[in-house]
């Protein structure tokens, strides 16, 4: 069997395991009377990381119980999907509704990892992938592997090994780990393909999270399909995508959260405590994922916010209770079982790069003042910048325009992929664009629509984590404002939000600029700069690539069923 149709099997089971808790919920709660699309997709989202999360706690009190937990949920689950089928309780229009994005995430997940190996590298995955889409990166790859192989074998028992770079287990959040543990013992390997492919699937969730979000907003078929394709084929998706550091994974449940507080649903979910709950788990979730998702959180709370019809108090003690009941054994392993577990939150906040004993208040604090006034101003103007772009954008799009001249192509490649790596707006790249189109057309009076609407919310999203990201992070003569240390959350939404706004005033013109935008970051992404010693392209991976591809964009452009989704949770 070639290196390329031995990832068949491995994509086939980690798809098909990660995916069981999930339509198990989502299908449980249709039966229960929920029917619409968004809310259903959210109850799936929740109960596919609370079951992660309960697969790293079942191995932290014991392997035993992990192993059991880990064989319950997929049998338990396969058990309640057939029963919830059986004798057509549901109708096939609620069904098919709920394929799209299934298929959606199947076939996205499964376009990158035959992308990422479009010239070798499985037998070194979790090495090759720290330079296929980008420059040398990091090994964050390799740490939830890394605990989940400990904990899958020593559960409690003895405290955790470090990890090169002196992290400690408790430094990054548990959920990509216990997702690698609750498939740990089907089938595994000593040189990382399954985590990697896993790690591929688990980051992929975004599809679900933003297809939820376009349907909650009412989004029109054509300005759905555009939209989740451009994110899928743009860096943010393809290089923290297959580069598998738990980052994009917390942006799925950040997309979800949107999908219920943003969008007209809210009316009446807002008034339900079981929302509450829901909302609640999606957002302790993300935490879970990575610390950076606060930012994501933040930017929503205060569009939320300012957009007014804000919940009871009964509702926000509900969801307190339930993320504090997510949160809370975490929290305590960081504080008791591995201390002190504030190493990232340190370093961002506090400009703390050096390992020592100090508390979280006490780090930032002594940062701050040893900057003082004028240099805390400075550095977060250069996050600002780092954020906007500013002159480092200007040196690297000048330096891609030289080696082009120069016939250095390889060397403008370089440098266009770390421009869109680490800067948030020159990321967007042709979907610039965006802003300056909803400009031009609101002065002419351009008529509202749920497009329209969808985009400005979208675009407050971005802005206010832009604002809460810059004035949080530390910052310095080198901002550590990229891309990657804030939330996905915000990158996704950008991309979401330029599509989805020139859509709105340019409806054909949109659908074209957009192809070729996709066309250029495709182009973009082929070639592997750095090769592993002894690969060679693979005709097979380009064809299963372009064929999931193709598959990806048929699904996300099919068009809709007449469907009457009701906009409560069932009563």
């Amino acid at each position: 069997m070639s290196d390329t149709a031995s990832l068949l099997p491995i994509l086939a089971l980690h798809l098909v395991l990660t995916a069981l808790p999930g339509v198990a919920a989502a299908l449980f709660a249709a039966r229960r009377g929920l029917r619409e699309t968004a809310l259903l997709l959210a109850v799936g989202l929740a109960a596919s990381g609370v079951a992660a999360t309960l697969a790293f706690w079942a191995y932290y009190a014991d392997p035993v119980i992990g192993r059991s937990l880990a064989y319950l949920v997929p049998l338990g689950s396969v058990l309640l999907i057939a029963d919830c089928l059986h004798g057509g309780r549901l109708d096939r229009e609620l069904l098919r509704r709920l394929a799209t994005p299934l298929a959606l995430w199947a076939l996205g997940s499964a376009f990158l990892v035959f992308l990422g190996f479009l010239h070798g590298g499985t037998e070194d995955p979790l090495h090759m992938a720290a330079t296929r889409f980008s420059i040398q990166l990091p090994p964050d790859n390799m740490i939830p592997g890394y605990f989940a192989d400990w904990f899958f074998q020593h559960g409690h028992r003895g405290t955790p090994p470090v990890f090169p770079g002196e992290w400690l287990s408790s430094d990054r959040p548990p959920l990509q780990t216990g997702y690698l543990l609750s498939q740990r013992g089907y089938g595994w390997d000593t040189h990382g393909l399954h985590s990697q492919v896993l790690g591929v699937i688990l980051q992929q969730l975004w599809i679900v999270g933003l297809w939820a979000l376009l349907v909650a907003a009412r989004a029109g078929r054509v300005t759905r399909g555009l939209s989740i394709v451009a994110v899928l084929v743009s860096d943010v998706a393809i290089v923290n995508g297959f580069f598998v550091w738990p980052k994009l994974l917390p942006a799925a449940f950040l997309l979800a959260a949107a999908a219920l507080v943003l969008t007209p649903p809210w009316a009446n979910l807002r008034r339900d405590p079981r929302a509450a709950a829901l909302v609640a788990a999606l957002l302790g979730l993300a935490l879970l994922g990575h610390g950076a998702s606060v930012f994501g959180v933040a930017a929503l709370a205060i569009v939320v916010l300012f957009r007014g019809g804000l919940p009871s108090g009964r509702w926000i003690a509900v969801a307190l209770l339930a993320g504090a009941v997510l949160l809370a054994p975490w929290a305590a392993y960081q504080k008791y079982a591995e201390p002190p577990g504030n190493r990232l939150t340190k370093w961002m906040l506090g400009g703390a790069a050096a390992i020592d004993d100090r508390g979280t208040i006490e780090a930032i604090g002594d940062g701050y003042r040893r900057a003082g006034w004028g240099g805390t101003l400075d550095h977060k103007w250069n996050n600002f910048v780092t954020i906007a772009g500013g002159s480092p954008a200007a040196k690297r799009v000048k330096a891609s325009v030289d080696d082009v001249f120069d016939g250095d192509v390889e060397g403008s490649v370089r440098e266009i992929r770390q421009l869109f790596f680490f800067q948030l707006l020159p990321s967007l790249g042709l979907l610039l664009l965006a802003p300056f189109a909803m400009t031009y057309a609101r002065a002419r009076g351009r008529p509202d629509s749920p497009e329209w609407r969808l985009s400005l919310i979208c675009w407050a999203v971005v802005l206010a984590g832009c604002l809460v990201w810059g004035l949080l992070m530390f910052g310095g003569p080198q901002s550590n404002a990229s891309i990657h240390v804030g939330s996905f959350l915000i990158p996704v939404l950008a991309i979401c939000a330029a599509v989805v706004g020139l859509r709105a005033v340019w409806p054909r013109f949109a659908l074209w600029y957009v192809g070729i935008s996709i066309l250029l970051t495709l182009v973009l992404y082929l070639p592997a700069l750095e090769p592993p010693a002894g690969s060679a392209f693979s005709p097979l991976a380009a064809l299963l690539a372009a064929a999931c591809l193709a598959g990806f964009v048929v699904v996300a452009f099919r068009r809709d069923e007449p469907s009457a989704e009701a906009n409560t949770l069932a009563r």
